[in-house]
């Protein structure tokens, strides 16, 4: 008997206790909930996410080579700090990227796209209002990728992916400010009016200044780091 293979449903193998804590755990870093420098205690993993200690073992040794933690002897893991240089190196790779791709996302915007530009800007502003910096964060990058996923360059935005993975943590931190949450709003609206007019140039101009920014008070902020 021949087996029909549909083409309109993709099989989706079920998550493994490993994968579920892997996403789980890089899902509580990146998003600041496990700060920098966080000591990471794998019975109290185990028990929160219901599993025994083999598959958080094995999601952490993952994250480690990910760069997401660190593992010293006789203290075990704990949750990677940067260091300014290397965040402000960070910085300067995503400027590089982000410019590239601007310039062949903008041109190819459409009003569905300034929609979900919007509507991130919104869900930020109540977020804020809330207090909720997890969320906050969520629509901050809900604004950017908005921009970058039009783009069509699926290894450059990917590559700006890795490296936004790596500062969430901080930027979390840096929401904190009611100053800092301020700024980047008015500064999305710039943005977003930009990216309304198609204004390649202004865009890229007004996301240069949007990054220094953060990374000038990021490298103020390096001595209240936990």
């Amino acid at each position: 008997m021949t087996v029909q293979h549909p083409t309109s449903h993709r099989f989706l193998r079920p998550q493994t206790a490993q994968q579920a804590v892997l996403a789980e755990l890089r899902g509580l870093i990146i998003r600041g909930e496990l700060a920098p420098g966080a000591p990471i205690h794998q019975e109290s993993l185990a028990d929160l996410f219901g599993v025994s200690r083999v598959p958080v073992r094995e999601a952490l040794k993952i994250l480690e080579g990910e760069g997401f933690v660190v593992y010293a002897a006789h203290r075990g893991y704990s949750v990677a700090k940067l260091e300014v240089a290397d965040l402000l190196e960070i910085y300067d790779l995503r400027g590089v990227l982000e410019s590239h791709v601007m310039r062949a996302a903008v041109p190819r915007l459409e009003e569905a796209d300034l929609v979900r530009m919007r509507e991130a800007m919104t869900a930020m502003d109540r977020a804020a209002d809330d207090q909720d910096m997890v969320a906050v964060g969520v629509q901050n990058r809900a604004f950017h990728f908005a921009l970058f996923d039009r783009s069509g360059l699926n290894r450059a935005v990917e590559m700006i992916r890795r490296l936004w993975d790596t500062t969430d943590p901080y930027r979390s931190l840096y929401f904190q400010r009611p100053l800092n949450r301020e700024t980047v709003n008015a500064e999305h609206a710039l943005i977003y009016d930009a990216c309304a007019a198609r204004d390649v140039d202004k865009v890229v101009e007004l996301l240069e200044v949007h990054r220094s920014h953060t990374a000038e008070d990021l490298r103020a902020m390096n001595g209240v780091w936990p």
